[in-house]
């Protein structure tokens, strides 16, 4: 599962066309993940290009309880640096948000925010950020 949700407003998305960096601060420390537009989506999870779809193709481990599909507020991340380059988030992301502790006005959903490459991105991943209920393997 992963990508789209037919249920709820498609974003707008502007994939990125040229590299860029991606500077991770989660609470195992910080990681930089150069973005290479042409391996875009790297993945299966979250809309393609996704901050979400970045993450997990670099093996950055971000919670998404939905599969990413914007149906839960798990891959809530703080985009410190580089919002304005990113589509804007729709309602349904909102009403996503409201679910997550600790929200500010630089607050996306990983799985929603697809960053369109202009400016390299420096995003917080909460350390509060974790499905509890999360199988083990």
């Amino acid at each position: 599962m992963g990508g789209s949700n037919p249920y709820i407003e498609q974003a707008e998305t502007e994939v990125a066309t040229k590299p860029f960096t991606i500077t991770f601060k989660t609470p195992d420390g910080i990681k930089e993940v150069k973005v290479e537009p042409d391996k875009i989506p790297y993945g299966e999870t979250g809309l393609p290009g996704s901050v979400l779809d970045i993450a997990m193709g670099a093996g950055i481990d971000l919670e998404h309880a939905c599969g990413g599909v914007c149906a839960c507020s798990t891959c809530h991340v703080i985009v410190k640096e580089g919002l304005e380059t990113c589509n804007e988030a729709t309602d349904d992301e909102n009403d996503q948000l409201d679910e997550a502790p600790g929200i500010t006005l630089q607050s996306r959903l990983a799985c929603q925010t697809v960053p369109n490459g202009e400016q390299n991105l420096v995003v917080e991943v909460p350390e509060w950020n974790k499905n509890l209920v999360k199988e083990s393997h």
